[in-house]
């Protein structure tokens, strides 16, 4: 376990702070779980409906589904748990004598704009999808309800930074510990990236309640991308966190370098943010120049990630040899395939090498044209979300569901079966998908046949591949609710608590630089990036003629 400071006042108070802090990440953790369980349920009938197996009724229609799918596992199911592991990364590893009021405060204002937004998409007045920005008009019951979502992070965030400074107060001349340093960071970033939400909701709330008679669409779409794709990295980098600090425990390993996780997690702060034009290649009103400084900025987060890929294989390798094993071979044959702490996260970066490889061609200009609003698109972010992301997310809540408990993990071999079997139906669904966006199968349409058009038959073989996938993907799903409410109901209570625990530094590891601790200095250079980056493109499209658009529903 990662070194601890002692406590400033009495055990049994720590332990009581400790105990209600538990409370508060299990809380988080069951609910995005059951987020996990409906998104998954709404993702099996999508792909049942473009491969034409059934037909969706009209007081649940497909774009009413597709939001349902998209708001609830790309906003909802990876929020909770990520604000909750960094809540557990947090006191975790710095002890002290605290209150979970904001921890608590956050996770309600979460709780609240869910179902805010939830009731909006499903009574059908915000099937706008979870990329939300106009011209699609959604009820101000949605918007209020992200709005809410977002703001609970905020203080769940607030809660992070104060133990952060309170550790940096008593402890001046220490490092932040590595797990709490991760999650400050993260949520640094995060906190730049929703600044976008806060602009886009000045335009649309106001706009869905009437008071303006329309709207600037070029402006939403370049303030909700501003925070649309520094989400993906706050995906990214809660996986990361988990691959660095935990993954190596599961099996004796250490941590290869301090300074070079740290060195990453700045870059991706840093990087994050100033890359979303290149979602927008080919919207007008936008130029070449600030579309090729994006393109720019978003190759350059590819190198942290390099730099992680080094670290963690780094890691699998120095431990292995230290059991006597050498070789490729040999070390991988040595790792805890059948740990699933350990094959959860290890097969989602297995699946992040092809997502990699995916987001480099999204991001080249020539190639993005071809793929641009195809199911590629939809099979990229798949890979991204539902491979390194929710499959780390995944296996790190069976060792922290335990760890909370106290009790043993339900069903261990249905657990393995479960990351297992996401593996291989995330592998087949977005393989189908990336194929068939080669073939020209577009996103986003309820009928993918065209209406029985000669051209569209090339990719339908495609789209049952998807939905064979996404229907292997939701059984995966129904396992791993098994397995964590089983958990949780049963009576299987530990003779020694389950530990969820944080790797060390390997200790011939070089010191790690003072400045890489600063991150207040490293927060305020990242938002001036953010600024410089889209000051200029936000300026030229605030002085372009503005074709307000009055809104729409097109369903």
């Amino acid at each position: 376990m990662v070194t601890t400071i002692a406590p400033s006042r009495g055990g049994d108070a720590l332990e009581l702070s400790r105990a209600n802090g538990d409370l508060l990440v299990l809380t988080h953790i069951y609910t995005s779980t059951l987020v996990l369980g409906i998104g998954a349920l709404f993702g099996m009938l999508q792909g049942f409906s473009r491969a034409n197996w059934i037909v969706m009724p009209a007081w649940f229609d497909y774009y009413r589904m597709l939001t349902a799918h998209g708001v609830l596992m790309a906003l909802v199911f990876t929020t909770f748990f990520i604000t909750g592991f960094f809540t557990y990364s947090v006191y975790h590893t710095i002890p002290r004598v605290r209150s979970t009021r904001l921890g608590w405060i956050g996770y309600c204002v979460m709780l609240v704009g869910t179902v805010m937004a939830a009731v909006a998409i499903l009574d059908g007045s915000a099937s706008v999808l979870y990329t939300f920005y106009a011209p699609l008009k959604a009820s101000p019951l949605f918007y209020f309800g992200a709005t809410l979502l977002v703001a609970g992070t905020w203080f769940v965030a607030a809660d992070v930074f104060l133990n952060v400074a309170w550790f940096k107060k008593q402890h001046p001349n220490e490092r932040i510990p590595l797990p709490a340093f991760i999650a400050a960071c993260t949520l640094t970033m995060w906190i730049i990236a929703t600044l976008g939400v806060v602009a886009e909701m000045g335009l649309l709330i106001p706009w869905s309640l009437g008071w303006t008679s329309g709207i600037d669409v070029g402006l939403t779409r370049m303030f909700f991308w501003y925070f649309g794709h520094p989400l993906v990295y706050f995906w990214i980098m809660a996986a990361y966190a988990i691959w660095y600090t935990v993954v190596p425990a599961t099996f004796g390993g250490r941590i290869f370098s301090d300074g070079l996780t740290r060195l990453a997690f700045v870059m991706l702060l840093l990087l994050s943010t100033p890359v979303g034009l290149h979602h927008q290649f080919l919207d007008p009103g936008i130029s070449a120049g600030w579309k090729w400084l994006h393109t720019v900025t978003t190759y350059g987060v590819v190198i942290p990630s390099f730099m992680t890929a080094f670290a963690i294989f780094a890691t699998f390798e120095l431990a292995a040899r230290k059991a006597g094993r050498r070789g490729f071979v040999n070390v991988v044959r040595w790792l805890p395939w059948k740990d699933p702490v350990f094959a959860g996260p290890a097969l989602g970066m297995i699946l992040f090498i092809f997502g990699g490889f995916g987001g480099i061609v999204n991001n080249s200009y020539s190639m993005d044209v071809l793929v641009h609003n195809t199911m590629w698109i939809v099979g990229h972010f798949h890979i991204t979300v539902g491979g390194p992301a929710a499959l780390t997310f995944i296996g790190a809540t069976y060792g922290l569901v335990p760890a909370l408990t106290g009790r043993t993990l339900f069903a261990p071999r249905l657990a393995l079966i479960q990351v297992y079997t996401w593996f291989v139906g995330m592998a087949i669904m977005s393989t189908s998908m990336h194929w068939a966006g080669l073939l020209g199968s577009p996103r986003r349409t309820a009928d993918v046949s065209y209406f029985g058009a000669q051209g569209a038959a090339t990719w339908h073989p495609q789209m049952v591949g998807a939905a064979v996938g996404g229907t292997i993907i939701a059984l995966s799903v129904v396992m791993f609710i098994i397995v964590a409410t089983g958990t949780f109901l049963t009576d299987r209570s530990a003779q020694v608590r389950p530990a969820f625990t944080f790797a060390t530094t390997n200790e011939d590891a070089l010191e790690t630089p003072a400045v890489l601790d600063r991150l207040g200095r490293w927060g305020v250079l990242a938002f001036a990036l953010a600024v410089l980056a889209y000051a200029g493109p936000v300026t030229q499209q605030i002085q372009a003629h503005a074709y307000l658009a009055p809104g729409m529903r097109t369903w």
